[in-house]
């Protein structure tokens, strides 16, 4: 085989045995991502790579050594889902940067968490004033967990006493011109009465229709291929060359 075949059926077996592991894994991976998932994933995408490139070398060391990472990432995981004390060593626990108000320093002394990241990870919760924090988490994988002093959290309906109605996961029964019959069977509608709703808003055909989905409150909401905009929303500040 040429060095291309070779390269090509090497790319192939990695990215099946990558893709059979990451299935093995599960979302641990990509759920609470820590410091050690994050490098223990690049370590396993790059020996992956190696096993399709470096054509040097024999494939079945790099193979074992793929598979001895994966299984070891396994094994964390089974030990950190068994053992408390080995999840608390392996994943660390969430730390509590401000506590009634007051900035706790030694405890971001601890996570290793400077003032302007702080400031930037609440400006990402919205708050843009440390006088409307209560509370504040420093979780495991760096994100941060904000609760609000009451005066400043949001009104809801309950703090109102109103009555609100059920919102759920709306349902698709189009998507790029098919209508997915599964579903359709699941709200118990019929494809005549999505013809009509469809003919209501003047299309003809469900080949026209890019996304069609049914919320809780039986409203329909539709996309076509062709929207009708006349001038679109452009959030870009460079207007290109004159």
């Amino acid at each position: 085989m040429n060095e291309t075949s070779v390269t090509i059926v090497r790319g192939v077996i990695a990215f099946a045995t990558l893709f059979i592991y990451c299935r093995l894994l599960g979302k641990e991976q990509i759920k609470q991502l820590t410091f050690f998932d994050y490098i223990s994933g690049i370590t396993i995408g790059s020996i992956a790579a190696t096993l399709t490139t470096n054509l040097n070398n024999r494939p079945w060391p790099e193979f074992v050594g793929l598979t001895t990472w994966v299984l070891l990432a396994y094994f964390l995981q089974w030990l950190t889902l068994r053992s408390r004390q080995a999840a608390k060593y392996v994943d660390g626990e969430p730390v509590v940067i401000i506590m009634n108000g007051q900035l706790m320093e030694e405890a971001m002394h601890k996570a290793r968490l400077k003032t302007g990241d702080l400031l930037g990870l609440l400006r990402l919760k919205d708050v843009f004033d440390l006088k409307q924090v209560e509370f504040a988490v420093y979780e495991k994988n760096g994100n941060l967990s904000v609760l609000k002093k009451s005066e400043f959290q949001h009104v809801t309906p309950g703090d109102l006493q109103l009555p609100v109605k059920y919102q759920g996961i709306s349902t698709e029964l189009i998507y790029d011109g098919v209508v997915i019959e599964q579903n359709l069977k699941k709200v118990r509608l019929t494809r005549q009465w999505l013809e009509n709703e469809l003919k209501k808003l003047g299309i003809k055909s469900y080949e026209d229709v890019f996304l069609a989905n049914l919320n809780t409150q039986g409203e329909l909401y539709v996309d076509t291929y062709k929207d009708q905009l006349i001038h679109l929303t452009n959030f870009s500040d460079y207007e290109g060359p004159n």
